[in-house]
């Protein structure tokens, strides 16, 4: 069974965010980020939850010992509570700087007048691809978390407006998957996570850094059943005003022309799990899924963090 997960909610109060917005127009990111190095080991303390997962993910899977877990686990939550704050600071009018690599992908699909999934993840900062890539000519069709405070869902509408971007909120009666559907009819680009179930309880088993997990089936469902392609999009930190934005392909291996259906959404979904896996043993302070991801009894030995 799925453990469960953390909501992925913004904290704080509507009134709290505003007035962050409006001070990030006038103030220097980095005077945020050092009262943000301040009040991370009172979250820690407090969202215990969260902590304990980040912890294991450090011990079990990079080989860690306690006090490097501990220290890992303070710049896990100090670079996430960074990348709210940019999220913050793009709604402010702030801007970074984003080099892409692998964009040749993006470009071939975006001209091409089928429609293709993206698949996100819940690792860096993927809302800057929204403001980043850009395709002349289609929409992108985006699957959000339907909870998330008003003050950033408006912020986000505006912003994704100005790039031909939709929100698509998961719904509970899963009306949300016409709207997905009518969008590759129509030649669109569908944008969802590729790493974390909701909505449809449905999934696929992958190997992923050491041990067993479970990865959302819907995905690469869509794919293999509407037979368009996949790309997934990683947009990683790499200091206070620059990312690195990666794009791949997910294909299916060429002995897979013949497999079944169900044989070809594990293949992708493994093929996701590998990519993933890439990017973040690069960047492994940079994984944002604070629960128990793994399926327990599944790890191996795992190989020391650099």
């Amino acid at each position: 069974m799925m453990p469960a997960q953390w909501t992925g909610k913004t904290d704080g109060k509507e009134w709290m965010l505003r007035v962050l917005i409006f001070f990030l127009r006038w103030t220097d990111l980095r005077i945020f980020y050092l009262l943000m190095g301040c009040v991370v080991p009172f979250y820690m303390l407090f969202v215990h939850k969260g902590y304990i997962a980040a912890y294991r993910y450090f011990r079990r899977q990079f080989a860690c010992p306690p006090l490097k877990a501990f220290g890992k686990v303070y710049a896990n939550h100090f670079v996430f509570g960074q990348i709210i704050l940019d999220r913050f600071a793009v709604y402010a009018g702030k801007r970074f700087d984003l080099t892409i690599e692998g964009n040749d992908a993006f470009t071939e699909l975006a001209a091409r007048p089928e429609g293709f999934v993206m698949l996100s993840s819940h690792t860096g900062n993927f809302e800057l691809a929204g403001y980043s890539l850009i395709a002349r000519g289609k929409r992108f069709y985006s699957l959000v978390f339907p909870h998330e405070k008003e003050t950033v869902m408006a912020n986000r509408n505006q912003l994704f407006e100005q790039n031909n971007i939709v929100m698509v909120p998961v719904s509970e009666d899963m009306s949300h998957l016409f709207i997905l559907n009518d969008a590759l009819c129509n030649g669109n680009i569908v944008t969802m996570p590729g790493d974390r179930i909701f909505g449809s309880q449905k999934g696929v088993e992958c190997r992923f850094l050491q041990g067993n997990a479970r990865f959302p089936l819907g995905p690469f469902a869509v794919a293999v059943q509407r037979d368009v392609p996949l790309l997934s999009v990683f947009v990683m930190k790499e200091s206070t005003r620059r990312y690195r934005l990666f794009v791949s392909p997910i294909r299916l291996p060429r002995a897979a022309q013949q497999a079944g259906n169900k044989e070809k959404m594990a293949m992708l979904a493994q093929s996701f799990a590998d990519e993933m896996e890439r990017v973040v043993r690069k960047y492994p302070t940079q994984w944002f899924n604070y629960y128990d991801f793994w399926e327990r009894g599944t790890e191996t030995a795992p190989e020391p963090i650099k």
